[in-house]
């Protein structure tokens, strides 16, 4: 396979890691159960390079990273921000096509605000999957604006290497043209998220949040009852 020139500052173990993620859906699995969430403070942007060398992501690391797996296979690296209201924070994901239809791999501490398959015929409609999912500590459903999609192809290759934190990237993302998902009058009369939502997106199946446990892949989950009836 030959290698992308931009990923020359890539170890030989590093450029392994990128070659066996050679579809989203692996790349995605690579997220959710070999990185750890990058909570650290103050906050960062690091490269798809720093995010190997230190083993975690948070959103838009996560999304970057996505995007330089499918640079190395060949796939055009997307970006695409998922802008909140004043009370809540901007999402971004990776989008991707296959088939003519748009799917994406993104990172989060909530479970509905990461992968989607490949079945929205728009990037618009891809954007607008997340909006049921996206809600702040009052159950206030936020997303209102999604963006055109980001090729980071036509950036400074520095994105990918680059040892220092790469806010640029964010900064070009945030001035793309982005386009409003709901009106005024339509956001007063929107329901808020029960708690039971909130409950099955962040603290999942134990008294332990999310953020504090490493997901296992479907087949690892131990099935109780009769076969069908595992969950």
């Amino acid at each position: 396979m030959k290698i992308n020139p931009a990923f020359s500052d890539f170890t030989g173990k590093q450029l392994a890691a990128l070659r066996r993620l050679d579809t989203p859906r692996k790349v995605q699995d690579f997220l959710d159960y070999e990185l750890s969430y990058n909570d650290s403070k103050p906050n960062t942007c690091l490269s798809p390079l720093e995010v190997l060398r230190r083993g975690e992501a948070h959103c838009i690391e996560g999304a970057m990273f996505a995007a330089s797996a499918f640079l190395f296979h060949g796939r055009r690296p997307m970006l695409l921000d998922l802008r909140a209201n004043p009370r809540d924070d901007d999402h971004v994901i990776a989008p991707f096509l296959q088939n003519g239809r748009w799917g994406a791999v993104a990172q989060s501490h909530f479970c509905g605000l990461r992968y989607r398959e490949p079945v929205y015929n728009s990037f618009g409609e891809l954007a607008r999957s997340y909006f049921e999912f996206y809600y702040n500590s009052r159950g206030e459903k936020t997303l209102r604006e999604f963006s055109e999609p980001l090729d980071t192809a036509a950036l400074k290759p520095e994105w990918l290497y680059s040892e220092k934190n790469v806010f640029f990237v964010s900064r070009k993302l945030d001035a793309q043209r982005h386009y409003r998902i709901l009106g005024c009058l339509q956001e007063k009369e929107l329901r808020r998220a029960d708690s039971l939502l909130l409950e099955a997106e962040v603290l999942g199946g134990s008294r332990a949040p999310l953020i504090r446990r490493r997901p296992r892949p479907y087949l690892k989950l131990r099935s109780k009852g009769k076969r069908g009836n595992a969950l």
